[in-house]
């Protein structure tokens, strides 16, 4: 064993799954911090705290392999102390209690102020917005809503995260005005489900009041939005969008199938006929709108003619963004009852078939851009180019703007306009004008 050196704990934060937990661990973060304790992201420290994903099955392998990872680093005397916090713990503590014993201790999703304790902090409520961002300077994620009241058979969300819990608008304003403060522009805005916001506090979907005190904020120009459930979506909110410049012209809005049979095994509340006419809505109020969707392949049930349908339905609708998922059958949700009868290879194969049409329909659309000038917001520098992104594409999960470091100097964090010269698929490059 090492001798044990003087030097005061380092917290080593490391987050896996969804942005939803990018964001816990930046108020994690920011608690720790305001407790005077030397914090970090991903780094090196001699205290380690795993904030775990358990959505799905991959998501589940990722979190224990991270623990395992780190209890033989505790083992070896490499680290001192292993403590694990987030969805895959709140989800099955008991178990992990007795396959992983060597962790030091299991937190829930909405244990911070004991898992602040444990790591010697005090939750300190004043601190309201305060958080250690962990993203490029120029844009945060805004965390409105906790929690999910939606009985949609495949997910294990309010299992982990309890029922919806909307934050009140001033709060989320004081958050936002923070942020500003300290440089971010844009905002991205993240629940389980936006379009419920508000219901719970003011007895109506407040998603459109939010977006225009938002909008006040001065510093921020962009406000994107992510996770909107399409049943019961606030039309209001496409008013806001095509009359406040700061509210970008994009909607993620899950949908995951559009065969009417496993809508409704699937317990989405929705039709075929009426999830295309919500998207046609959409593009009639707002022409200009980039929708990002995610779709599900391999529900239990699912039959050729129900991807069929699915199938030829990406085709006719031509989404700006897709993403496909294979079906990952979770206990205690209630599709768990149903027999997971698509076999591995043929989930697969179907996801690989949504992704080849979406990669053809990116590489046509984008075809569309060249000769057009964008305002692009500059992330990164990354070899030789500089990485920007339209106000229709949202980091990590969409498109691209490269442009040339060799030939042009962009300063990250700054919006340019750029024009596009050449498209693939999923890349846009350009010059700035």
């Amino acid at each position: 064993m090492r001798t044990k050196s003087l030097k005061k704990n380092k917290i080593n934060v490391v987050t896996l799954g969804c942005s939803k937990n990018v964001y816990d661990s930046e108020v994690l973060m920011g608690q720790l911090r305001a407790n005077n304790k030397e914090v970090a992201h991903e780094e090196e420290g001699n205290v380690v705290v795993i904030n775990t994903c358990g959505f799905i099955a991959n998501a589940k392998e990722e979190s224990v392999n991270t623990i395992l990872e780190y209890v033989q680093k505790k083992e070896s005397g490499d680290v001192d102390k292993v403590f694990v916090t987030g969805c895959l713990s709140e989800r099955y503590k008991p178990d992990l209690q007795k396959e992983i014993p060597n962790v030091d201790e299991y937190f829930g999703t909405s244990d911070l102020p004991n898992l602040l304790k444990a790591l010697g902090a005090d939750y300190k409520h004043e601190l309201i917005g305060e958080r250690l961002t962990t993203t490029p300077k120029n844009y945060a994620y805004l965390k409105i809503a906790e929690g999910c009241d939606r009985p949609c058979s495949f997910c294990a969300i309010p299992l982990m995260r309890g029922k919806h819990r909307s934050t009140p608008i001033e709060d989320l304003v004081s958050e936002a005005e923070k942020l500003a403060a300290n440089g971010v522009k844009e905002l991205i805005l993240i629940a389980q489900d936006l379009t419920y916001y508000g219901l719970d506090l003011y007895k109506k979907r407040n998603l459109a009041e939010l977006l225009q005190a938002l909008a006040k904020v001065e510093g921020i120009e962009w406000i994107r939005l992510h996770y909107a459930f399409p049943t019961g979506f606030p039309m209001d909110v496409l008013e806001v969008m095509r009359n406040e410049p700061k509210i970008c012209n994009y909607i993620d809005i899950p949908l995951q199938h559009i065969s009417d049979a496993i809508l409704k095994s699937m317990r989405r509340g929705t039709t075929q006929a009426k999830t295309t006419k919500l998207l046609n809505d959409f593009r009639v109020a707002v022409p200009e709108m980039a929708i990002r969707t995610t779709l599900i392949v391999g529900y239990p049930g699912e039959t050729e003619a129900d991807f069929e349908t699915l199938k030829n339905w990406v085709k006719e609708m031509r989404f700006e963004r897709l993403g496909c998922f294979t079906y990952s059958h979770e206990e205690n949700t209630h599709a768990y009852n149903l027999e997971d009868d698509v076999p591995e290879e043929v989930k697969q194969e179907r996801a690989n078939i949504i992704m080849e049409i979406q990669s053809q329909i990116s590489w046509e659309l984008n075809q569309e851009k060249i000769g057009q000038t964008f305002r692009c917001i500059i992330d990164r520098k990354e070899g030789n180019h500089f990485v920007g992104r339209t106000e229709f594409d949202s980091p990590d999960v969409d498109n691209e703007v490269l442009i040339d470091a060799t030939k042009h100097y962009v300063k990250i964090g700054d919006f340019v306009n750029i024009k596009i010269t050449d498209a693939s698929d999923y890349d846009l490059f350009g010059e700035p004008v």
